[in-house]
C-alpha cells in the first residue's frame, strides 16, 4: 500500500497503522476505508489480503446478504467472468495462508 502511495513503508506505518498484539493493521477509522474514493480503491494494486478477498468473505456468502448489501455497494459485482465456488475457495485459502 505504501508503494502505491509513493511512500516509504515506515512513513505509511506511522500515518495509517497501529499495532495490536504484535500485528500491524490500519487504524480504526470512522466510516469507509480512508483509501476508498467514489467506491474505488486508491491503492488497488497494493491492497492487502483482506481487501483482495472482499466480497468473498464467509459472512457475505448468504444470497440475501449478497443481493441486499454487497451487490448494492460493490461496483465490481456482476462485472467480469463468473468464478466457480472452487476458484473462490482456492483464492480464499491462498490469501489466508499469505496473511
Amino acid at each position: 500500500m505504501a508503494s502505491e502511495l509513493g511512500m516509504a513503508t515506515r512513513d505509511f506505518t506511522r500515518k495509517y497503522c497501529t499495532k495490536t498484539n504484535g500485528w500491524f493493521h490500519l487504524k480504526d477509522m470512522q466510516g469507509d476505508c480512508v483509501f476508498l474514493s467514489d467506491k474505488k480503491c486508491t491503492v488497488y494494486e497494493g491492497r492487502p489480503a483482506q481487501c483482495r478477498t472482499w466480497p468473498f468473505w464467509p459472512e457475505n456468502m448468504n444470497a440475501k446478504i449478497w443481493n441486499t448489501e454487497v451487490a448494492k455497494f460493490c461496483p465490481g459485482v456482476g462485472k467480469g467472468r463468473v468464478h466457480t465456488p472452487q476458484e473462490i475457495e482456492k483464492q480464499l485459502a491462498m490469501d489466508r495462508w499469505k496473511g
